[in-house]
């Protein structure tokens, strides 16, 4: 077998791992590149191999810089099945359709404003692609193993993370290969713990948080905090979430606090039609959540519901104290993009960022103190509290990954470190390397490893 990075290597964008296998291609991950304009243009350079080349693509989960870019391969001529979790599958159908949906809606807004230095600007695909492409989706059980391609074994266990996350293992029945996939935490708020790891020859492992250490703070008190603080100012909190996982995280912590009365009895909006949706996919997969059957009805019903384009302008028009959680995560688009317009340059309002903000994205400048933010060809000054509750993260911090990682009996012949940004993976390397003694490398985009 061979495996080549073709993405997620330098960032934590961009998902893609082709293995060889005699004349067949496998695709783990077909991710989206987000952030810097760099990477973004990868979106639009041809693969190394032909997409009608590959035989089968595998899914460690559906967030889009893992899934994004099936739309397009399928367009430019994939024909073969796309294998994942059930959870995972339903998820891409919210998912896929809303990133073709947005794409669509974003060249239509630069040609008519001609903001674009292309004429016209295209969407990279459309909804209807989107749509297209999930009729090659087959999902598969947790733990039963398959052959997506002659000779390959394949078989998935709960990563956490969100629901349907997973890692793959492959096996030739020569040499085995584990991706980690995205790590969820052992005690998240919403998930349950990952699967303990199995064994496997060769490993790829996310470094996501692969330098640093989550606070041991309460992620309630320190949300209430925010909250409290901004309704005293009579002010507006804009909260950018990702609307599969940290939405509906964010959702259960407020129904908690509003049932404690640890914050004021304020409205609280989530502007995010597949936020909302991919709620109703959460409760469908509660088995895979740590809440109880009542936190699971009340995910829908703790906060008002904003659907159309209509109903969200009319939030800028309202006067806080309210709490607004609004697309995207990293404030690369959607709307929460408006309301970044209308509340940051009023300092009684606060921006709170809940994850992990990718270099060049507008959740990564907001985080390191911008006083202003380019949104729609426009310098808009931020003059609002900025506030980030790291410890909600999804994602593994870098003692959680090595106590995972402990749990293989014998030393993996190579580790492999993908999904960070450079200096997050190359603390994982050092950690892995001093605390296991294990051998590893970081590769490089587009480069190819016997396995």
């Amino acid at each position: 077998m061979q495996l080549q990075f073709l993405g997620a290597t330098g960032t934590v964008t961009g998902s893609k791992y082709l293995l060889r296998h005699g004349k067949a291609r496998l695709l783990i991950d077909c991710g989206l590149f987000q952030g810097y304009k760099q990477l973004r243009l990868r979106n639009w350079a041809p693969l190394p191999v032909r997409p009608s080349q590959i035989d089968a693509v595998v899914l460690t989960h559906a967030h889009i810089d893992h899934s994004g870019y099936l739309p397009l391969l399928v367009k430019q001529g994939f024909r073969g099945p796309v294998y994942c979790t059930a959870a995972t599958h339903d998820l891409c159908r919210i998912m896929l359709p809303d990133s073709g949906g947005l794409q669509e809606e974003d060249a239509e807004f630069l040609n008519r404003h001609g903001l674009s230095k292309h004429s016209p600007a295209l969407p990279l695909y459309t909804k209807r692609d989107a749509i297209h492409c999930l009729e090659q989706f087959r999902a598969v059980r947790w733990g039963t193993p398959w052959e997506p391609i002659p000779g390959v074994k394949a078989s998935l266990s709960r990563a956490g993370h969100i629901p349907g996350a997973a890692s793959v293992l492959l096996d030739n029945g020569v040499s085995s290969l584990l991706f980690s996939g995205d790590l969820g935490r052992p005690a998240d708020v919403l998930m349950r713990a990952p699967d303990p790891i199995v064994q496997a020859d060769r490993l790829v492992v996310e470094s996501t948080y692969g330098d640093r250490l989550h606070p041991v703070v309460d992620p309630m008190a320190q949300l209430a905090d925010v909250i409290q603080r901004t309704a005293s100012r009579g002010g507006t909190l804009v909260v950018p979430a990702f609307a599969v996982g940290r939405a509906q995280t964010l959702l259960h912590m407020i129904h908690v606090l509003l049932q404690r009365g640890a914050i004021p009895p304020l409205p609280v909006y989530l502007d995010s039609p597949m936020a909302q949706d991919a709620t109703t996919v959460f409760v469908h997969h509660a088995q895979e959540l740590r809440l109880t059957p009542e936190q699971c009805r009340a995910l829908p019903k703790s906060a008002v519901q904003v659907r159309s384009p209509e109903e969200s302008r009319a939030l800028t028009t309202r006067g806080g104290p309210m709490v607004i959680i609004a697309g995207s995560g990293m404030a690369t688009g959607g709307r929460v993009l408006h309301h970044i317009k209308r509340f940051g340059p009023d300092k009684r309002n606060t921006i709170l960022l809940t994850g992990f903000q990718a270099g060049g994205t507008r959740g990564a400048s907001l985080a390191g103190g911008a006083k202003s933010v380019r949104i729609h060809g426009e310098d808009v000054p931020i003059r609002c509290k900025v506030a980030q509750l790291a410890c909600a993260s999804a994602h593994a911090d870098a003692a959680e990954i090595e106590t995972w990682l402990r749990g293989m009996k014998t030393a993996p012949t190579a580790t492999f470190i993908t999904h960070g940004e450079p200096a997050a993976s190359d603390a994982m390397r050092q950690r892995i390397e001093r605390g296991l003694g294990w051998k590893v490398c970081m590769p490089d985009y587009l480069e190819t490893y016997p396995t």
